[in-house]
């Protein structure tokens, strides 16, 4: 069974022979840890792959965000970077003044001079799920245009210069998903941060009724072109579990061990594919290997009785022991190996 054969049957819940495999090493690991992290990845190598291509030259953008200091991104917000290797916040969010939205634009250039050419022959060449991610994330992205309490303000209130940053933002997007979805790639990513450690930063109908329509939006083209599509958000997410399904999204990376992992399984497994997580804000930097071994047989054991439904994803923290992340994948081999026997 090839990698890209591994994670379809995941997604289609069609007995795949194990759980495909996806480390994420935040920039620090492999600045400061660069052995460890070939190390693990020459061990337990992962299912997926990136395609290639690049979007176009920023004409603001300077500094580099994985160091110390200050540096600029493609969208003209300004990061404040206090730890090398992890990001930063905005701190002079560009439009926390509405007098400046009328001179402004997204970053057109970003999708007016991407270089896709090379993808599909990078598709062709790898027999890994090919999945590329995005600039799409409109909550966070106002966010660091506005600021989170202005933004906050605005999703209550939601004055005419909040509807038409939506707009403008939906709009971007829009293109970005489209540009994406007429390449091979299996899969198209996107993000949003919406989870305190206990619930959803908004009231779920004030999403429902804003952020939404977006995102079916966005699952609309993936879906019409044949892509499966994956999403990100850290924190409490599980209220709005049923919505994401709904619109059409394939795999969700979220912060399980922030709720009722049983629970989840109860309500949403066979549903959604769970695209990992093991808690990274506990056992991974702080645990001993014996709890990362438990926390994967835990996961396991609620959202997956073996036909598929969970990919063995984890984050590498910069603290984190190499120990920990081994364990994971063991764990995971472990558990598999157990199904087949």
């Amino acid at each position: 069974m090839t990698a890209r054969e591994r994670v379809i049957k995941t997604l289609e819940f069609d007995s795949p022979d194990r759980a495909p495999r996806d480390l994420w090493a935040l920039p620090g690991v492999g600045m400061l840890r660069s052995e460890e992290l070939e190390a693990v990845n020459r061990q337990y190598p992962s299912d997926f792959a990136g395609p290639g291509g690049r979007y176009g030259p920023s004409s603001v953008s300077r500094g580099n965000p994985a160091e110390v200091g200050t540096y600029v991104d493609d969208w003209a917000c300004e990061w404040t970077v206090a730890e090398v290797g992890v990001v930063g916040e905005v701190k002079n969010p560009p439009l926390a003044d509405w007098g400046r939205l009328d001179g402004w634009t997204p970053p057109w250039e970003l999708l007016d001079n991407a270089d896709l050419s090379g993808v599909n022959a990078s598709c062709a060449a790898t027999d890994k799920f090919v999945k590329t991610g995005t600039h799409v994330r409109p909550f966070e992205r106002m966010q660091f245009l506005r600021g989170t309490e202005n933004l906050f303000v605005d999703i209550m209130c939601q004055p005419e210069e909040f509807k038409e940053l939506c707009r403008r933002i939906h709009e971007f997007n829009l293109r970005d998903i489209e540009m994406w979805a007429q390449t091979n790639v299996d899969a198209i990513g996107f993000m949003d941060d919406w989870g305190t450690q206990q619930t959803l930063l908004i009231d779920p109908e004030l999403w429902r009724a804003i952020f939404k329509p977006m995102y079916k939006d966005y699952c609309d083209i993936c879906k019409a072109h044949g892509k499966y599509v994956f999403f990100h958000s850290d924190g409490h997410i599980m209220s709005i579990y049923p919505d994401l399904i709904e619109i059409g999204m394939d795999a969700v990376n979220s912060q399980l061990f922030c709720m009722n992992i049983e629970e989840i399984g109860r309500l949403f497994k066979g549903k959604l594919t769970f695209w990992g997580e093991i808690c990274r804000q506990h056992i991974l930097p702080f645990g001993a290997v014996e709890d990362a071994r438990a926390a994967v047989k835990r996961v396991r054991s609620a959202l997956d009785d073996g036909t598929g439904g969970v990919i063995a994803q984890c984050e590498w923290g910069v603290r984190d022991p190499k120990e920990n992340i081994e364990a994971v994948f063991e764990a995971w081999l472990e558990e598999n190996e157990k199904e087949t026997t």
